[in-house]
């Protein structure tokens, strides 16, 4: 630490990080933020793969310790991004990109409650959200999937979780949303054993092949990624399983998994030679026309596969 430097904290935290915990060890060095030093807070945004923005254009949220503090912030952001959007606290920021993220772990948490729903009453939940998108006002699409994965959206509302409780104030809708997306995993197994059933196969012996490790389509991130969980019931209810996915050749090492996996073939023979082909990432190099006319048996979790309500061997969960 020196006299006059800007310290900014970008990671994800609960709202005080900055103030209470972040100031008082940069000022065990002797130096006091607002005064001797600058601290401020802002929170980073990114959207891996998305052609549409990049770390220029995306508006950039700031929040100081002091007044001057916020000067020195924007004026540094003010020279890297587009736009930043001044806020009157770090606590704000904080707080800004914690909604964020909690804002889609619940309203993917409902359509992931819906799927479930409308599988029993055998209505395509995809379909739904196609029409609904037609409503110019009032909705915004969010989709269902396998489970949660990246660092964001899994991860980060109970952040908020864990310092409510120092206010004594239940936070339910973050955690009832983690409970429904954290199951979600067990419900595309049952939907897996379910099909095999239907196929006169048990789980147990069958060969599953999951497409796609990486927690979202066409990057290299397994972080927190459903496929790892996936991986491990199926395994301990007796499947043999094996996964693909061009970006992950080799499963690296997870908190809580380890997979010790390498990428077999995306080809025509391989995707043959499995009772049952798990979309778990919609990968673009994954061809459903390739898929669909190979395998014997088809869980799709991220609507690859259109149009093929005719097709009995696809099942949607």
């Amino acid at each position: 630490m020196r006299p006059g430097q800007l310290v900014v904290l970008e990671s994800t935290t609960y709202p005080g990080t900055t103030d209470e915990d972040m100031r008082t060890i940069l000022e065990r060095s002797g130096l006091k933020a607002g005064v001797d030093f600058h601290l401020a807070y802002s929170p980073e945004r990114e959207d891996p793969n998305n052609k549409d923005f990049s770390t220029g254009t995306i508006p950039k949220v700031v929040g100081g310790y002091t007044g001057k503090c916020l000067e020195a912030a924007k004026a540094l952001y003010d020279s890297i991004v587009a736009r930043t959007v001044p806020v009157s606290s770090t606590r704000v920021a904080e707080a800004t990109k914690l909604l964020e993220n909690i804002y889609r772990a619940v309203n993917i948490a409902l359509v992931n409650e819906l799927k479930v729903l409308f599988d029993k009453m055998g209505i395509d939940i995809w379909e739904v959200i196609e029409a609904s998108k037609t409503k110019p006002f009032g909705f915004q699409a969010f989709y269902p999937g396998p489970g949660l994965g990246g660092h964001c959206i899994p991860i980060d509302p109970f952040y908020l979780t864990w310092k409510a409780r120092e206010y004594d104030c239940p936070t339910k809708f973050i955690e009832l949303a983690g409970e429904i997306n954290t199951a979600m995993p067990y419900y595309v197994v049952q939907r897996i054993s379910g099909a095999l059933n239907e196929c006169g196969k048990c789980l147990k012996g069958s060969k599953i092949l999951v497409l796609g490790l990486a927690y979202k389509k066409d990057v290299d991130d397994p972080r927190e990624s459903p496929s790892f969980k996936l991986i491990e019931i199926l395994e301990a209810k007796g499947a043999i399983v094996d996964y693909n996915d061009p970006y992950i050749p080799v499963a690296p090492g997870m908190r809580h998994f380890k997979v010790q996996k390498t990428s077999v073939p995306f080809t025509a023979e391989t995707l043959a030679s499995y009772d049952c082909v798990l979309i778990a990432t919609d990968h673009s190099v994954y061809d459903p026309d390739l898929i669909l006319k190979h395998s014997k048996l088809i869980i799709d979790t991220r609507n690859l596969i259109k149009n093929a309500a005719g097709e009995g061997k696809v099942k949607k969960a």
